[in-house]
């Protein structure tokens, strides 16, 4: 090997180095639109079962039934955002009206007699609060800057949600669309496996997306009739919020559990802890593990196991190994990348028993 097949190699490798380099600056410089790609490609799926409905049953033509199905879609959300204006608006009014020392005292009886009851020695909630970091939430020169934060990215807002549903029709009404932007990167002698595996993704992840939609709508009426038969504020929304908490796997339920808890507590200020809070409390926490009990055995195997067809256990692992490695982000996404990897694991890497043994019910 001569001096000048090394320098080759060498000037090779960093171009290589550099390509790369580049390639990530490229992707973080336009980050935005891959997530705006990526929230259209999840609208796609989702909104893929309803538009071959409405082509096949309904005789629809293609590009009509994807604007129906996207009507649909901002229908939904639209809805959504609806539902919390009266809410916010109520509860702007109510903060006008808050008497402070009123709110005060009742905060105060109901420190002692929870400290009464379990006998335990009085919080003094002041001083906790000056401990912690929350007394710069209340900065008011901050105040303007967050207004002027929110108008600024109210634009940003309306310029992602047209992006998304621009891109979403086109995925939509060319369902190849992907799939030949795709076959860029695959090599012309493996495009028939990759066709195959987008298209084994592309089923499981529509039903998987779908099965998703199906448990937050099952436990959202769930938790409106827990939360309204015991008189909890704005039940509605509080039930939504807490339905969309569980798309967060193991640990969304906990928060979720938490703000009704917390907010069933505000909504009974003034009242005796120990005759009424305490008791509302109790069955609204029995009514909530019950309402979790049937997710997690009834909706969850429905929807992870028989929409992905992977086994309970193999999705429990997943989604530690990803939230371990990507935090909250890798929960909410673990399910779905690990049934990606799996159909191209099975295409491209099927004569290893391992995964034959992974990918045998795909």
């Amino acid at each position: 090997m001569n001096s000048k097949t090394i320098a080759y190699g060498i000037l090779r490798a960093i171009a290589v180095i550099v390509g790369i380099l580049a390639l990530l600056w490229f992707l973080y410089k336009i980050q935005s639109i891959l997530l705006y790609i990526t929230f259209a490609a999840v609208i796609s799926l989702m909104g893929r079962p309803l538009v071959l409905f409405l082509k096949r049953r309904l005789k629809f033509n293609n590009t009509l039934a994807v604007v129906f199905a996207l009507f649909i879609t901002i229908g939904l959300f639209l809805s959504l955002f609806l539902l919390f204006v009266p809410i916010v608006t109520e509860q702007g009014q109510l903060i006008g009206n808050i008497d402070i020392n009123e709110v005060g005292d009742d905060l105060d009886r109901l420190n002692q007699e929870i400290s009464d009851y379990f006998n335990v020695e009085k919080l003094n909630f002041v001083e906790l609060i000056k401990q912690t970091d929350l007394m710069a939430f209340f900065d008011l020169k901050a105040i303007p800057n967050a207004i002027n934060s929110f108008l600024s990215g109210f634009g940003a807002v309306l310029i992602g949600l047209f992006s998304v549903l621009f891109i979403s029709f086109f995925l939509l009404k060319d369902s190849r669309l992907l799939v030949n932007s795709m076959l860029v990167f695959a090599k012309k002698e493996d495009e028939t496996r990759f066709m195959r595996a987008f298209n084994k993704i592309k089923d499981l992840l529509s039903r998987y997306f779908v099965g998703l939609l199906l448990q937050v709508l099952i436990l959202f009426v769930l938790y409106s009739i827990l939360l309204l038969i015991f008189g909890v504020s704005n039940a509605i929304a509080v039930a939504l919020i807490a339905a969309i908490f569980n798309l967060i796997p193991y640990i969304g339920p906990l928060f979720g559990g938490a703000l009704v808890l917390i907010l069933a507590t505000t909504s009974n200020l003034g009242y005796d802890f120990q005759s009424v809070i305490l008791p509302k409390l109790t069955y609204i926490l029995i009514g909530y593990i019950v309402i979790q009990l049937i997710d997690n055995f009834l909706n969850q195997p429905l929807i992870f196991g028989n929409s992905v067809k992977s086994h309970p256990l193999e999705i429990f692992l997943a989604i530690l190994i990803f939230g371990a490695l990507f935090g909250i982000g890798g929960l909410i996404v673990a399910v779905p990348f690990y049934t990606a990897i799996k159909v191209i694991a099975k295409e491209f890497l099927s004569e290893y028993k391992i995964v034959k043994q992974l990918t045998k019910e795909l």
